[in-house]
């Protein structure tokens, strides 16, 4: 079982943010993902993602690098393809394109971008990864698409054949895992309890016949909203933290606001609760758990994980 990490934009300087892809690679997690919005709940410092993960690329030799992930209307697929291909080949292909079809209104509105019906949405994801398809392949690309067009576009510099890989982020049961059989190499849910993965998974095998694909070609990962603390203080602490960042519907304690996530399936608890977790979801197929890293001026969680969690789960 592989561990990644995720940050977002915490409100966090340049520093601070390019000091997380170093601690990621040095403590051996297997990826670093940045969070790709304008702003989550306060307008808060947000770098650009694309432009930490270019940082990115050459801070680290060996980690796997990506947004987590590109909501489908902040900018056009001949804009994400190109840089998609440039950033495969700058870090030695470790660029996994991670997309979706976007959840945050507010953001979309505050910046003057459109956000369409969620059928809209998913129907113009579908056609993105078309035309970045087509960029990233031999020669020329033309497309006309109902939403995007390119007209004889040789982009270059090339990546390599098959790449970059293609993430999908999502468990829409009608729109997004179709999608997902259509064209992602990975899949990413949240949080999901073994019956309602084991319903996705299978409805997912489903739309994979449809098309002809072998649902095993498709790696599973999940990211976990379960906040990390070395002591029950520092994870209230943590959680006061994320209410602020994003506020409960109904005013709660810290306390309750865990067990809350805790009860909807987040990762939490003790080295031992964690690692039995993971191992459930390692039987149920999941190849790789991506934790949140919130508090980015303290190494304090990704330490954690790496002296107490990754020992225990690299073979299973």
């Amino acid at each position: 079982m592989k561990i990644g990490i995720v940050i977002g934009p915490w409100g966090y300087s340049l520093e601070q943010t390019i000091a997380t892809m170093q601690t990621t690679e040095e403590r051996g997690f297997n990826s670093w993902h940045m969070g790709d919005h304008f702003f989550s709940v306060n307008q808060i410092d947000s770098i650009e993602p694309y432009l930490l993960l270019a940082m990115a690329a050459r801070e680290t030799e060996r980690v796997r690098i990506g947004p987590f992930v590109t909501p489908v209307m902040f900018r056009p697929p001949s804009n994400v393809g190109r840089l998609a291909a440039q950033l495969d080949i700058l870090s030695g292909g470790r660029f996994v394109m991670g997309l979706g079809v976007g959840w945050h209104p507010g953001e979309h509105s505050t910046y003057g971008v459109d956000y369409p019906s969620i059928r809209e949405r998913s129907e113009r994801l579908d056609e993105y990864i078309e035309v970045m398809q087509a960029m990233w392949g031999e020669g020329p690309a033309s497309y006309d698409g109902r939403y995007y067009r390119l007209d004889e576009a040789d982009t270059r510099p090339k990546p390599a054949a098959g790449r970059p890989t293609v993430l999908i982020a999502g468990g829409g049961e009608k729109r997004t895992l179709p999608l997902v059989a259509k064209h992602a190499n990975e899949w990413n849910c949240v949080d999901l309890s073994h019956d309602v993965y084991r319903h996705k998974t299978e409805l997912l095998a489903g739309y994979c016949d449809e098309v002809g694909r072998d649902p095993s070609e498709i790696r599973h990962t999940m990211m976990t909203m379960g906040l990390i603390g070395t002591t029950p203080a520092e994870l209230e602490a943590e959680a006061a933290l994320q209410m602020l960042r994003r506020a409960p519907p109904t005013p709660t304690s810290p306390a309750d606001y865990i067990e809350g996530l805790r009860a909807r399936g987040a990762i939490m608890g003790s080295a031992d609760e964690i690692v039995d977790k993971i191992g459930q979801l390692g039987e149920w197929g999941i190849d790789e758990v991506v934790f949140i890293w919130f508090s980015l001026s303290s190494t304090a969680v990704p330490d954690w994980l790496a002296s107490k969690v990754l020992p225990q789960v690299a073979d299973l």
